[in-house]
């Protein structure tokens, strides 16, 4: 008898209990439910943007390769704003700046590339872009501006191939010595043997003009020597005629 009664008053706590509180635990399963759909949507919806940016990419590169310059440029206006915040954007850019080069569009080339530099998306692309920009303004003779874009770069597996292309602006802008360091720095390189032509910027060491400096004394040496005044040769006239007529 005890033991029934234990039961049906189980039973009453558990209806009050659930009286109480069931309204909260069908919301909590509710809410519990929605939100893993939502969770479940997004990765689906980013999944399938993936892979029509990739899809899209892959048109990109197939109308580079052809050479089809307004199918290539409608390729990457799409994927730069229906899909800006992949990778496929970003690489892109890439893409079309070799072909704006193939087809001797260089400022375009560098526009582009600029873009890729300035915006927040494709950081991992950002060390190649840098090179490549460097590499059309040396194209352009614009050789403060690869300095200005190389100088201070701390990234060691792009280290070689900034500064072979750093060396070439220091020696067009008669920097001797800095592009001299630039090479040696590039030679010394432990990873230059897979980025660059070790042989060719050896040469370019080579063909260095000297270093000119200044050696002591020299600039006196060359100063003209200091003609006398008018002043001072009157003077010695007047004294010559002086010592005539004592004598």
């Amino acid at each position: 008898m005890d033991d029934l009664l234990s039961e049906k008053e189980q039973i009453e706590q558990m209806r009050s209990w659930w009286s109480e509180y069931g309204g909260y635990v069908i919301v909590g399963v509710a809410a519990g439910a929605l939100l893993l759909f939502g969770v479940n949507y997004y990765q689906n919806s980013k999944l399938a943007a993936q892979l029509e940016a990739s899809a899209l990419y892959e048109t990109l590169t197939n109308h580079v390769v052809a050479g089809n310059l307004d199918a290539a440029e409608s390729a990457a206006d799409q994927l730069g704003t229906d899909f800006a915040d992949t990778s496929y954007a970003a690489q892109s850019k890439l893409a079309i700046a070799r072909l704006y080069m193939d087809k001797n569009r260089d400022q375009d080339a560098a526009d582009v590339l600029n873009e890729l530099l300035d915006g927040s998306a494709g950081e991992a692309l950002k060390p190649i872009a840098r090179l490549r920009l460097a590499r059309i303004l040396a194209y352009q003779d614009k050789h403060q501006d690869v300095v200005d874009l190389l100088e201070g770069q701390d990234n060691p597996a792009f280290a070689a191939a900034y500064g072979e292309v750093l060396g070439d602006a220091y020696h067009a802008l008669g920097r001797i010595a800095d592009a001299q360091a630039a090479y040696q720095q590039v030679l010394m390189d432990p990873l230059s043997q897979g980025t660059v032509n070790q042989q060719l910027v050896q040469w370019k060491a080579l063909d260095l003009p000297e270093v000119q400096t200044d050696e002591p004394g020299t600039d006196a040496a060359l100063e003209p020597a200091t003609e006398p005044s008018i002043d001072a040769a009157v003077e010695s006239s007047e004294s010559d005629d002086v010592e005539e007529t004592v004598e």
